[in-house]
């Protein structure tokens, strides 16, 4: 009966290898936060490496993404972070939306709720130090206000 039932096991995992989630990694960034705010170079880069893989249109993959069902958990993770923020969307939200994701994004890097720890335990560059947390908080404070200002 336990042989069976490691049989079934066996075979499921290898049926579900063939049913993959599309990937994250569209090339279209004509609504990236870049093209309606500058974004210093040294905020950039500390987004691309914490954030952009959950909560941008391209996502760089581990080398688990090949292994089911780790491929659906990432997506759902992806597309849960998509959800709250999207920096390739973002110059398509109205600018009171903008406003409020910019004061959620400070809050959340503050509380050291972002990025999420699931995530810096096997991407170690996105584990903020507290000058880079000190630094996403600053810009996204001030782009915050910025964006009220012109409401």
């Amino acid at each position: 009966m336990l042989r069976k039932i490691l049989i079934g096991i066996v075979v499921v995992l290898i049926v579900i290898q063939f049913f993959r989630p599309e990937k994250n990694q569209s090339k279209d960034f004509s609504k990236d936060i870049t093209t309606v705010y500058t974004v210093p170079e040294d905020v950039q880069t500390i987004l691309k490496t914490a954030c952009y893989d959950c909560h941008s249109n391209y996502t760089t993959y581990p080398w688990y993404n090949n292994f089911q069902p780790m491929a659906w958990w990432l997506q759902s993770h992806i597309k849960d972070g998509k959800k709250h923020l999207n920096f390739s969307e973002f110059a398509g939200y109205t600018a009171k939306k903008q406003a409020h994701k910019m004061e959620e994004t400070w809050e959340m890097v503050e509380k050291e709720e972002m990025p999420l720890n699931s995530y810096t335990w096997t991407h170690a560059p996105a584990q903020l130090t507290k000058e880079q947390r000190t630094l996403i908080i600053d810009w996204a404070r001030n782009l915050q206000l910025q964006i009220e200002s012109s409401l």
